[in-house]
């Protein structure tokens, strides 16, 4: 090989190298900002007293916006920015909350055409609680049947992982299935715990039990 070719190689090879470290950078900055806005969130739902929760998740909220705008072709900070609207949606509750309600559902939908197994299927999982928890029509857009699909959508991806069997149990007590409910509740209950997520683990852990103690009481 002559010089010049040799040359050329290696300028080829460098720029591969800076190539790869750029978009190494570029995740490792992703995953600190997906982190930041999941702690945040952890830390508003259960370590903030109730009358600070809101204030809290205004904060929260500012973050998770700029996270999903930085990446909006990820859907994992589409979902994030979901779960944070969603969340303050359920806190401010009334007609404020339907804003939010409306932009978390958004967030949940592009994520899903993106990738609707990201974080166990979280998007679907997110809209069923959504769909289970906000008014029907003609107040808002709730609806039962809706959010049972997206349940079974979410647990047909991940059968095992805590959230999907936590808010599925919680729809199914809602809905006067008890035994069913209590199914999908000890199921959750048994999920490996999620590194990183010690705080919503729980937290998560403690609502389960709480709704279990509540659904053996209606099945007495």
């Amino acid at each position: 090989m002559n010089t010049t070719a040799t040359r050329w190689l290696t300028i080829g090879l460098a720029l591969l190298s800076l190539a790869a470290a750029s978009v190494a950078h570029a995740e490792d900055d992703f995953e600190s900002d997906l982190e930041s806005v999941r702690d945040n969130w952890a830390i508003a739902s259960y370590k903030t007293p109730k009358d600070q929760q809101l204030a809290a998740f205004e904060r929260v909220l500012a973050e998770s916006a700029a996270f999903a705008s930085q990446y909006p072709g990820r859907a994992e900070a589409l979902i994030w920015d979901g779960i944070v609207l969603s969340t303050y949606a359920g806190l401010k509750g009334g007609i404020g909350a339907m804003g939010p309600a409306k932009q978390s559902r958004a967030r949940f939908e592009a994520a899903l055409a993106i990738d609707d197994r990201a974080m166990d299927a979280s998007a679907y999982t997110s809209l069923g609680a959504l769909y289970h928890k906000v008014p029907g029509f003609p107040i808002a857009f709730g609806s039962d049947r809706k959010a049972r699909a997206y349940f079974d959508k979410a647990l047909q991806i991940s059968p095992d992982a805590i959230d999907p069997n936590y808010f599925y149990g919680e729809f199914l007590y809602d809905e006067g299935e008890y035994a069913a409910a209590l199914a999908h509740l000890e199921r959750a209950l048994k999920a490996p715990p999620r590194p990183g997520r010690e705080v919503a683990d729980e937290g998560r852990r403690q609502e389960i039990r709480t709704l279990i103690a509540k659904t053996n009481k209606k099945m007495r």
